[in-house]
């Protein structure tokens, strides 16, 4: 019968990635956009509640780096059109993961295209309505 841990005695030794098992297919959620209505106030808001100054301040997009994760502010939803948040799931190869999702189920809402800098960012649609984004950094 396998121990249970208790708060005083440690957990159980869990497994180890190996050289041999395959890289996971995404590095995680490490993006993720919210639409806002007043874009001034939302920045006050998450700056207070990141504790560092955005590190792209422009009217059209503010976007914060902490923690890892990077957390943008679009007004009015952006060129998306956002009316939710949107979180993107980081790949290694956004056609072939869009490939994967398609075949799945999934349907293509937005093609990959640059945004910049060499970042492809594109979204699809589960079976139940919510969106998922893809981002690749290249």
């Amino acid at each position: 019968m396998p121990s249970t841990p208790t708060p005083t005695s440690p957990a159980p030794a869990t497994a180890t990635l190996s050289a041999a098992t395959p890289s996971p297919a995404t590095t995680g959620l490490k993006t993720v956009l919210h639409p806002v209505s007043d874009l001034a106030r939302a920045k006050a808001v998450h700056t207070a509640l990141l504790g560092v100054p955005p590190q792209i301040d422009e009217p059209y997009y503010v976007g914060f780096e902490v923690a890892g994760q990077h957390i943008g502010l679009l007004p009015s939803g952006g060129p998306q059109g956002l009316t939710s948040s949107l979180a993107y799931w980081h790949v290694p190869d956004i056609e072939a993961k869009l490939a994967e999702l398609t075949t799945a189920g999934a349907t293509l809402t937005e093609a990959a295209h640059d945004v910049g800098g060499g970042r492809l960012v594109a979204t699809v649609t589960d079976p139940d309505g919510n969106v998922l984004g893809l981002l690749q950094d290249r």
